[in-house]
């Protein structure tokens, strides 16, 4: 099989399968190690260790029987047997529990049986005897029963519970030594294990070096290169197929950016041509808006003035048809007057500037009421704010913006309610967020866009009066300050108009406090009423 030609993923894999097969037959090997240790020391230490101990308890009572035969011999007395009797049934119970544990040694279990048979043969040449004898009276052939004879067979009954126990012990060391074996080669497998994941991942980093790292690094180098301006310098690699996929890829990116840039840099010189056409178009409209507005306020001043004169000179002199005809003439030219100063008004926003300076939003409101007293006053409106900050901008432009928000505010007010025109401030990171709130009539979500463009109106003129080009003034006036303006369509009751202005460092605190305005007084007291608002009225 060709390798150099392999991917890098078929690489990985077929590591990784090695590495995983070897490490589960060593998993394997491991357990069954492991398993063997645990059943050599359970054996060890749950079942030969018990067996020994009962085998001592087995010589014990064997003891026990032979105390009670030589107490009987000498005595004759029925009591001194119930140590033989009591020897026997454990001695009985004993053996059962060591044959059932040595289950898998015969040669034990033998041995076993040896000290039973050896017993066996004590009760029968020399208990026995012995009982018969006291059973007739004759203590004397009884203690002559317990002679070197008797002896020498209880001593063989020692030797054989000695070769059990020897037997045993060989047993239990056995065990113990194949449980550390098994550990040691459980050490061994892992060892091994260790060096197969060691082996597996030099090779890995080695071939992720030569197949991956150092190709990536050549075709990062080329990128730079490009990223730096050799658009037409092709980008080459050999390494693993990935990443020579990878190098084609980019070197194909390359060439598409290359293209892209060629045709973008067309695209530039053709949009920068049709930028200064556009400019010096926007330049010669807003020149001609000025012009036309300010050249046709003469002509108009005097058909409005001979207008007015026709009315108030031959107001009901012709006829009612003339009267009325003479009003509509009074009033087009009246509003014509009104649309051409707002026009001229919203051409000069940008055209001439007095220059940014301090301004401070808290006079700015109390100089914009002052202008709107007659309004306030004649619709009992109540205006109030909150802290208002300083910021940095053109205080005539910011003055027209607030009287134009407030005005519109009281302006568009419910029938019988009384207009509440709320004016607060908060900061969003680095601009303020203000909001002109009312309780009117509201704009619907539908028209929140459409009520900043120019001479838009939403209601008729017969309604609400007004050239329907307040809010576009306003617009321009906060773009004009870098600013953003919109309606909150969150508010139900009511409208809600939010400006931004740019944060300056120096300007960033809120250090009015909150003011309430009301009509009906004449001058703007600096007391105040209470610790939370000054009262400022007109």
């Amino acid at each position: 099989m060709n390798t150099s030609r392999l991917t890098l993923g078929a690489r990985v894999t077929m590591l990784t399968l090695a590495t995983t097969l070897l490490l589960t037959a060593i998993a394997v090997a491991t357990a069954v190690e492991a398993s063997k240790s645990r059943e050599a020391v359970d054996a060890a230490l749950n079942r030969i260790g018990p067996v020994r101990t009962t085998s001592e308890q087995l010589m014990t009572k064997v003891v026990d029987q032979e105390t009670g035969i030589r107490g009987y011999a000498v005595s004759g007395a029925a009591d001194d047997l119930q140590p033989y009797r009591d020897g026997i049934v454990a001695a009985k119970e004993l053996t059962g529990q060591i044959e059932a544990a040595l289950t898998d040694r015969p040669d034990l279990r033998d041995q076993l049986r040896e000290v039973t048979t050896r017993t066996e043969s004590w009760r029968t040449a020399v208990a026995a005897p012995v009982i018969a004898a006291g059973g007739r009276g004759d203590l004397a052939g009884a203690r002559a029963l317990v002679n070197d004879a008797a002896r020498q067979r209880f001593d063989a009954i020692r030797a054989a519970v000695v070769t059990l126990q020897e037997g045993l012990r060989v047993y239990r060391e056995a065990l113990a030594a194949e449980a550390r074996h098994s550990s040691e080669r459980v050490v061994v497998l892992l060892f091994i294990a260790a060096g197969i994941v060691l082996v597996s991942g030099i090779i890995t980093l080695v071939g992720l070096r030569r197949l991956v790292t150092g190709p990536v690094t050549q075709v990062a180098a080329q990128v730079r290169s490009v990223a730096s301006g050799e658009y037409e310098k092709p980008i080459v690699m050999d390494g693993a197929p990935e990443v020579a996929y990878l190098a084609r890829d980019v070197d194909a990116m390359r060439q598409r950016i290359a293209a892209d840039l060629a045709q973008m840099q067309r695209l530039n010189a053709e949009l920068e041509l049709r930028a200064s056409e556009l400019a010096r178009s926007n330049r010669d409209l807003e020149q001609f808006a000025y012009v036309a507005s300010h050249d046709l306020q003469e002509p108009l001043r005097k058909v409005a003035s001979f207008c007015q004169l026709l009315q108030r000179r031959y107001a009901g002199s012709i006829d009612e048809k003339a009267d009325q005809y003479i009003a509509f003439a009074v009033d087009g030219a009246q509003r014509m007057q009104q649309l051409i100063n707002d026009l001229l008004a919203f051409s000069r926003i940008g055209r001439t500037s007095e220059g940014f300076t301090e301004v401070d939003l808290d006079q700015v409101v109390a100089d914009s009421v002052a202008q709107l007293e007659y309004v306030i006053a004649k619709t009992e409106a109540r205006v109030t704010t909150d802290s208002l900050p300083t910021v940095w901008g053109e205080a005539p432009l910011l003055a027209a913006l607030v009287t134009n928000l407030i005005g519109n505010a009281i302006k568009f007010h419910k029938p019988a309610v009384t207009p509440q025109v709320h004016i607060s401030a908060e900061r969003h990171g680095d601009e303020w967020r203000i909001t002109c709130t009312d309780n009117g009539i509201g704009i619907e979500a539908a028209y929140a866009e459409k009520v900043f463009v120019i001479f838009q109106r939403l209601h008729a003129k017969d309604s609400y009066a007004g050239t329907g080009i307040g809010l576009a003034i306003a617009k321009k006036i906060i773009e004009y300050h870098e600013g953003r303006i919109w309606v909150d369509t969150d508010v139900t009751t009511g409208a809600s108009i939010v400006f931004t202005l740019p944060v300056q460092p120096n300007l960033a605190s809120l250090a009015g406090a909150p003011t309430e305005y009301r009509p009906g007084q004449q001058d703007l007291p600096n007391a105040s009423p209470d610790a939370s608002a000054k009262e400022l009225t007109v």
